[in-house]
């Protein structure tokens, strides 16, 4: 990935979490905190703010430098979630370059260990484990995001079990989960980039 292609992808990310935010903090105040888009903006920003280096790096460096970034400045558990997500598919990329697909898996199995979650406790993990097995499966862009907004909108119904949002039991149903939101942000931000 050339510096200009990096440069790009960040700021589309950035862009897109900063546009928004609003939402992510809304979708947070409903089942935890209300403090996700404020810090998921913060983080990015800051990703945004060191680009003169981040983007002079190769690309499993600048996803190690991104990851570092976000745990140091997002806040709350997102850091460390977000942070264990770029950190370890920079550290995977390098390993095995030409396994894209597999490098994002383990990525998502340590933001899984990291978080002490799995699939289904309506979390970021059930946007990105669906978007993992697409991966691998080989399908296109469009198809990768069609599933990853389709989980996000599955998590609606979902009874939380894992992060704050469990702390409401039955009453985190009917919400959508933000972390999942702002997984499927990224991951659209990032594919319309890659395009």
């Amino acid at each position: 990935m050339s510096e200009a292609q990096l440069r790009a992808l960040v700021s589309a990310v950035a862009t897109s979490v900063a546009a928004h935010a609003e939402e992510l903090t809304a979708l947070d105040s409903a089942i935890g905190d209300g403090d996700h888009g404020v810090n998921m903006k913060r983080g990015f920003d800051a990703v945004s703010a060191d680009i003169d280096q981040i983007a002079t790096k190769p690309l499993p460096d600048a996803l190690k430098a991104i990851g570092t970034k976000l745990v140091m400045t997002i806040g709350g558990a997102s850091g460390p979630l977000y942070g264990t997500l770029f950190l370890t598919l920079g550290k995977e990329l390098a390993a095995s370059p030409d396994d894209c697909a597999g490098a994002f898996r383990r990525a998502v199995d340590a933001v899984a260990t990291r978080g002490k979650s799995e699939i289904g406790q309506k979390t970021m993990l059930d946007v990105l484990y669906p978007v993992a097995d697409g991966l691998s499966a080989g399908k296109p862009l469009p198809e990768l995001l069609a599933i990853a907004n389709a989980e996000v909108a599955a998590t609606g119904p979902r009874k939380a079990t894992r992060g704050r949002a469990s702390f409401l039991g039955d009453r985190s149903i009917g919400h959508i989960d933000p972390g999942a939101r702002s997984s499927a942000l990224i991951l659209e931000a990032v594919a319309g980039a890659l395009k």
